[in-house]
């Protein structure tokens, strides 16, 4: 409809394209503007309400990203933010005066204990209550800069670009300084303590540290110290992206204890059902160590340790269906191969590592039914990954009366029980050790690369003057 200036415009939020909604994940607010002039018709116009700044591809950010070298401070927040917009999260919130009010904020305001009383003013690079502290390399290096320069000129210069060339032992030394910045920054906040440390080095890569604890005292790799850096060109996989906007908003549902938790469970009430049915025709002891061996078994196939790799033993299983008098001998085949090692596994098809440790020595296995056979199937085709170790001693604990259990000493202890010892006595004190050595090694290194510096400089400037 035609209309002249001043026309009465009625914008009605539609919702996002279809490339916007994959980003936005359906976060859309539905707004209805309306501006009212009696004294003309008016029009009707559709928008998004929330729309992606980029509206960038994961190629298309990882190619604008790559070549950026991460040297300019100010990309840091750019980046985060294009980030956001890559994994459909709201952007950080503008800062307000209230320091308690700033939930998602960049350059969140902080006290730092100092260990004798006093505190230092410190700025979180980007803070998420409840979800993470962000550290990035180059914040690390705009404030060691600052520290480090004398006239504005210098401070400057050096905020402009970075002094650690990717890939270098400064650069590894660089990333650790900012992890441990983000640890002293989480002891500062209040009341909790994030379960995620997010250390990224912009425009190359993002380093995840995780405590579910909420004790703050053992931020470890995230999930584990061989994938915890994902370099940029990760951020096309989704699985990679889906990770980081659940870390943005549902932290707590990574929690790997929550996740153990849920399969262990499932997982020892039915090989528990399936030792009681067992029990009747076999001594106590004989059922627990033939499913030990099963269950090892399943966790080196789903771990793809020895020589297995994930489904093996599960075609196995599988294939005796119809033919439950081939199980025995299969299984005692394969595991006396397990016992000993074997050029070719005449089961497997491939070499077999030797499994030490006593567990195959006795290869015995037992006799099963049709519903035994399923219940081991089903257990094989779980995530064994996800199963916390206390499987174990559930199994053991249930599979034997408590009479022979009492005889065999068979007690399982729970891992909370043993994280209470060995965290404060054991873990905590090695990884203190460990960050003061570092921290030593750190400066050894740093006067030794400072003095390497003033030789080629001088060296450089003997040559000029030739």
């Amino acid at each position: 409809m035609a209309t002249g200036r001043g026309a009465p415009e009625i914008a009605v939020d539609v919702g996002a394209t279809p490339e916007q909604e994959g980003l936005n994940r359906g976060r859309h607010v539905h707004n209805l503007l309306l501006f009212y002039n009696p004294d003309v018709q008016c029009s009707v116009r559709a928008v998004p309400a929330f729309r992606n700044r980029s509206a960038m591809t994961p190629a298309e950010f990882v190619t604008r990203w790559k070549n950026s070298g991460g040297a300019e401070i100010a990309n840091s927040h750019s980046f985060i933010k294009e980030l956001c917009d890559l994994l459909g999260v709201p952007h950080p919130e503008p800062t307000r005066a209230d320091e308690d009010a700033n939930v998602y904020t960049f350059e969140k305001a902080v006290k730092i204990p100092e260990g004798d009383g006093t505190f230092s003013d410190g700025r979180i690079d980007l803070y998420r209550r409840g979800s993470f502290i962000l550290e990035s390399k180059q914040g690390i290096e705009r404030r060691e800069a600052e520290e480090e320069a004398l006239a504005t000129i210098t401070k400057e210069k050096k905020h402009r670009k970075g002094h650690a060339e990717r890939g270098s032992s400064r650069w590894v030394l660089v990333m650790a300084r900012a992890r441990a910045q983000a640890e002293r920054y989480a002891r500062a906040i209040p009341g909790e303590w994030p379960p995620f440390l997010i250390v990224v080095d912009v425009g190359h890569c993002i380093q995840l540290y995780a405590d579910f604890s909420g004790s703050g005292k053992n931020y470890a790799p995230f999930p584990d110290a061989t994938s915890f850096q994902t370099w940029l060109s990760g951020l096309e996989r989704e699985d990679v992206r889906h990770q980081l906007r659940t870390i943005w908003l549902e932290p707590h549902t990574l929690d790997p204890s929550r996740i153990s938790a849920k399969v262990t469970r499932q997982l020892a009430e039915r090989l528990a059902k399936l030792a009681k049915l067992m029990e009747g025709k076999h001594e106590p002891r004989i059922v627990a160590e033939f499913l030990m061996r099963c269950l090892f078994t399943m966790f080196a196939e789903d771990m793809e340790i020895g020589g297995f790799k994930t489904g093996d033993l599960t075609k196995l299983l599988k294939d005796c269906r119809g033919k439950l008098d081939e199980f025995v001998p299969m299984m005692e085949s394969l595991w006396s191969e397990m016992n000993t090692g074997h050029r070719m596994s005449g089961w497997l098809r491939r070499k077999i590592a030797q499994f030490n440790g006593g567990l195959f020595e006795d290869s015995t296995a037992l006799p099963v039914t049709a519903d035994q056979l399923e219940l081991l199937i089903e257990s094989s085709e779980a995530r064994w990954n996800d199963v916390e170790p206390a499987i174990f001693g559930t199994l053991l604990e249930r599979a034997l009366d408590p009479v022979e259990r009492h005889k065999l000493g068979a007690h399982y202890t729970p891992r909370a029980y043993v994280e209470r010892l060995v965290m404060p006595t054991i873990i905590e004190p090695l990884r203190e050790e460990w960050a003061n050595v570092f921290a030593a090694a750190s400066s050894l290194y740093e006067a030794e690369d400072a003095k390497t510096d003033k030789q080629r400089k001088d060296s450089r400037a003997e040559a000029a003057s030739l």
